[in-house]
C-alpha cells in the first residue's frame, strides 16, 4: 500500500489544539509507565521460574531526560529515554518525546503542511525490544501526534521473529500478534486493518535483500478522520493492544533453551534490523533531521549483531 496522496495527508488543525497538545503527551507518558512496569515484571518472572539467565540480576529501566536543540541553538522541547538491560531483555528502550521547532528548508517538502509554514510540534512514544532468547521475537511499536499547518496521528506495531522456523504467518505467535492488531483496528471506524496490515508489509521491507523485516503487524500515518477524539482513541488502543499481547508472547517463549546455532541465527537477523533502520526507517531520518536525541534515536540498534 502506498502512502496517501499529499492532499490527503493529515487534515486541518482541529479546534482546541493547545489542549490536545497536553492530552496526547500525557497519554504517551502513561503508556510508557505501563509498558516499563510490564517489562520489569517479566524480568522478575523469569527469576521466579528459574528460567535461562535467571541467575543474573533482574533488569530495571534507567531514565535519562534530554532537551532538543536545533542547528541554530534554539531549544524546542525534549524527551525521556528509558533503557533496560536485563535477563529477559538484552536491550530494550521505551522512549517518549514532545518536540517543536522549524523544519530545515531541505526537509520541508517531505512533511505535509511544512511548505506553508515550517513550524512543527510532535509528540509520541517509541520502543524496540531485543530479547536474549532467540525464541522470543523482537518487537517495535510507536504512536505519535504531529502538528504543522495540518494535524495527524501515526504509528503501529510490528513483530520480528529471529529464527527462520518462526518467521511464518502460521506460527502461533504471528497469529496472536495479528489478531491483537486486528482487534484494535476493528474496534474503531477510523481504522482500516487490511490497509494498515498491507502498509506495514510494504513499509518494513528490505528492498536490497528482497525480504520482509519480520512477519508484519500494522502501520498507519497521516490519520485525520475529522474526529480528533476518534483518531486519538484508536491510537491509544494500538498501544494498549501491544501492551497486552507482547508480554504474552514473551511468556510463551522465555523459558525455552537455545543452541549456539540459534544464537548465531538471531545475531544475523539482527544485522538485517540494523540495515533496515539505517537505510529506510523514516522515524530515524525524521529524528536525526529535526535535532532529536541521537542516543535515543539509535537506541533501536541491537546490542550485538553478526554479518556472516
Amino acid at each position: 500500500m502506498n502512502a496517501p496522496s499529499p492532499e490527503n495527508r493529515g487534515g486541518p488543525v482541529p479546534d482546541g489544539i493547545e489542549d490536545k497538545k497536553q492530552t496526547a503527551p500525557a497519554w504517551f507518558k502513561d503508556l510508557r509507565d505501563r509498558i516499563c512496569k510490564a517489562f520489569e515484571d517479566l524480568e522478575d518472572e523469569i527469576g521466579a521460574r528459574d528460567g535461562p539467565l535467571a541467575d543474573r540480576p533482574a533488569g530495571r529501566f534507567e531514565r535519562t531526560p534530554w532537551e532538543r536543540t536545533d542547528s541554530t541553538g534554539e531549544k524546542g522541547g525534549g524527551g525521556v529515554m528509558s533503557m533496560m538491560h536485563g535477563r529477559v531483555f538484552e536491550k530494550v528502550g521505551v522512549h517518549i518525546s514532545t518536540v517543536h521547532g522549524e523544519f530545515s528548508p531541505e526537509f520541508r517538502g517531505q512533511i505535509p503542511g511544512a511548505n506553508d509554514d515550517p513550524r512543527f510540534w510532535a509528540s509520541g512514544i517509541s520502543l524496540i525490544a531485543h530479547p536474549h532468547n532467540p525464541h522470543v521475537p523482537a518487537v517495535h511499536m510507536n504512536t505519535r501526534m504531529v502538528v504543522t499547518t495540518r494535524q495527524w496521528f501515526g504509528g503501529g506495531a510490528d513483530l520480528t521473529p529471529v529464527l527462520d522456523a518462526r518467521r511464518t504467518q502460521e506460527d502461533p505467535d504471528t497469529v496472536s500478534f495479528h489478531d491483537a492488531m486486528k482487534a484494535a483496528c476493528d474496534a474503531h471506524e477510523v481504522a482500516d486493518y487490511d490497509a494498515y496490515k498491507a502498509w506495514c508489509d510494504d513499509y518494513f521491507f528490505l528492498k536490497h535483500r528482497d525480504e520482509p523485516r519480520g512477519i508484519g503487524g500494522i502501520f498507519y500515518d497521516y490519520l485525520h478522520s475529522g474526529d480528533w477524539d476518534a483518531d486519538f482513541a484508536f491510537t491509544r488502543d494500538v498501544g494498549l493492544a501491544f501492551l497486552k499481547i507482547y508480554p504474552e508472547l514473551v511468556r510463551r517463549n522465555f523459558e525455552k533453551p537455545w543452541t549456539d546455532a540459534e544464537r548465531d541465527e538471531q545475531l544475523i537477523r539482527r544485522g538485517r534490523y540494523v540495515e533496515y533502520n539505517l537505510l529506510y526507517d523514516r522515524g530515524t531520518i525524521f529524528g536525526l533531521k529535526t535535532g532529536g536525541n541521537v542516543a535515543s534515536i539509535l537506541s533501536s540498534m541491537p546490542p550485538v549483531v553478526k554479518w556472516p
